[in-house]
């Protein structure tokens, strides 16, 4: 028998906390593999161009972000109060910060395994690497927060279109394609934070340059990325008839996904420039997979 679903007493919603934690479980396994030589092909990135099951990890992740944001701001209606402004500002930086730290701390501890002080190893601020992980979805959240909060209607869904479409010209003009310190990513990312605060990469031949899979420029389509987890969220809570909420998950995640693939032969999926595509491709299959838990745990259950 078909149910109504509703968000569990506490205000979340079940099906999503379930996501949330396949997607959890997916990056403890892919991040311990067991052993990196040996690791099987599926528990690893793809090196470039292309995707694998574990490339899928981060993006949902941030699908989910952006659907738990529809219904966090969904307590302030909507609106761009002081307490819900304050509220997107500190988590942003709460965030920001936690990346920063764990950044240090993982600094501090290559260096006392490699037998330095605890101060030598402490102060290595001028090779600390200044994005990451956390630091992408901190920007994400909170740039795509503040769009929410200010945009109103389909407005949002014109943003998402202009901010993957400006994204693909500056790929396409900017040798954004290739894995060299002249792709524009690279470009943008050591003239403002400078070489050594960034990821070191390897490129095909096996030289390592500076190139930062969290960058600046990239940051853009990853907004985009959290913005249509946002209408997603909307979706779910606006439609309160399970089935309905299953087909249109379903039919607008094939949607997505198929532009995605479609779209691939112009604009590679590419996890680590986060591409147009790979934004379409990961959020579309997002939606689906969260279609289909609610069909299992609301509807089947």
């Amino acid at each position: 028998m078909n149910k109504i679903a509703t968000p569990q007493q506490s205000g979340r919603l079940l099906s999503l906390d379930i996501l949330r934690g396949i997607t959890i479980a997916g990056m403890i396994m892919v991040n311990n593999p067991g052993s990196w030589s040996n690791a099987y092909a599926p528990l690893k990135h793809v090196s470039w161009h292309g995707l694998t099951p574990t490339d899928l990890v981060f993006p949902f992740f941030m699908f989910i972000m952006g659907v738990s944001t529809f219904m966090s701001l969904s307590k302030f209606n909507f609106e761009p109060s002081g307490a819900a402004l304050w509220k997107v500002v500190r988590r942003t930086i709460l965030i920001f910060l936690i990346g920063i730290a764990l950044g240090w701390f993982g600094q501090l501890c290559r260096g006392l395994a490699a037998g330095e002080s605890f101060t030598e190893a402490a102060t290595h601020f001028y090779t600390l690497r200044i994005l990451g992980v956390l630091q992408r979805l901190a920007l994400a959240y909170g740039f795509a927060a503040l769009i929410a909060l200010t945009t109103r209607g389909k407005g949002l869904v014109w943003i998402v279109g202009i901010l993957l479409f400006v994204y693909y010209l500056i790929l396409r003009l900017g040798n954004g394609f290739d894995l060299s310190e002249q792709n524009i990513i690279s470009v943008v990312d050591r003239a403002i934070l400078g070489a050594d605060h960034m990821y070191k990469d390897r490129t095909p031949d096996g030289v390592r340059i500076a190139f930062e899979p969290e960058g600046l420029l990239s940051t853009i389509p990853s907004i985009a990325h959290v913005l249509i987890g946002f209408l997603f969220g909307g979706l779910i809570v606006h439609n309160k008839d399970n089935n309905t909420r299953v087909e249109k998950l379903l039919i607008w995640g094939t949607v997505l996904a198929f532009m995605g693939f479609l779209l691939q032969y112009g604009c590679p999926v590419n996890k680590k420039i986060w591409s147009p595509t790979f934004v379409l491709v990961t959020t579309g299959l997002a939606a689906q997979l969260q279609g289909l838990l609610i069909w299992i745990i609301d509807i089947n259950d």
